[in-house]
């Protein structure tokens, strides 16, 4: 069985979550986005072994302590997709824009693509392509648990902002409407920022999905 639990970090309060197989004790971060201490005490906390790092898209907040991690605990990283590596070498001016510490640049070990698994212990997680907050933005889901981590596509009553560079709103809402929201009413999906939500209760409330788009 998956298990998960959402810890955030950095003053942004990015939900990075840490996920894993229940069986092998195997486990995975999503979205490290700071504080590698924090995160590394969760894993002793719960006994796990890290296997994996997991991003969504190239975003300071989300990808922050992520090298570090790779580097201490000698495990790959995987995602976002390719379209995002602009992100990731921009490392260094984000964080000297968003008032951070200083992050080089980095590439994962392994680029996601649609209709790819990523393996945690015993579990997979299906690989959707996402884009529109980033242009290489990807979520994952797990259909035995049904939970999709979607970074900061979709939030509980909003959406991702679409003025950084290469966003665009029309290919996130798109991307909501034809990819998410499909997965199922009944998904519980967790955010790269605030509370979770369900894709049902996003549909039909959330103003940014409801209201006609001109």
């Amino acid at each position: 069985m998956l298990k998960f639990e959402v810890i955030p970090v950095t003053p942004f309060a990015q939900n990075c979550s840490l996920i894993w197989c229940d069986e092998t004790k195997q486990a995975a971060f999503v979205d490290p986005g700071g504080e590698p201490e924090k995160l590394k005490a969760a894993l002793t906390r719960h006994g796990l072994s890290l296997q994996k790092i997991i991003l969504t898209h190239g975003h300071l907040d989300h990808v922050g302590a992520a090298d570090q991690l790779r580097r201490e605990l000698g495990v790959p990283i995987e995602g976002p997709h390719q379209e995002d590596a602009f992100w990731l070498e921009m490392l260094p001016k984000q964080a000297q824009m968003f008032g951070f510490a200083h992050t080089d640049a980095f590439m994962p070990d392994r680029w996601l693509e649609q209709g790819e698994e990523v393996k945690v212990g015993n579990e997979s997680l299906a690989v959707y392509f996402c884009p529109g907050h980033t242009p290489g933005h990807v979520i994952l889901f797990s259909g035995s648990l049904q939970a999709a981590w979607v970074g900061d596509v979709l939030f509980a009553g909003s959406i991702g902002r679409t003025d950084f560079p290469r966003g665009d709103h029309a290919t996130l809402i798109r991307s909501i409407t034809e990819t998410l929201l499909p997965l199922g009413d009944d998904v519980v999906f967790i955010p790269g920022h605030g509370p979770s939500s369900t894709f049902g209760r996003e549909r039909v409330s959330n103003p940014y999905l409801t209201q006609p788009i001109w």
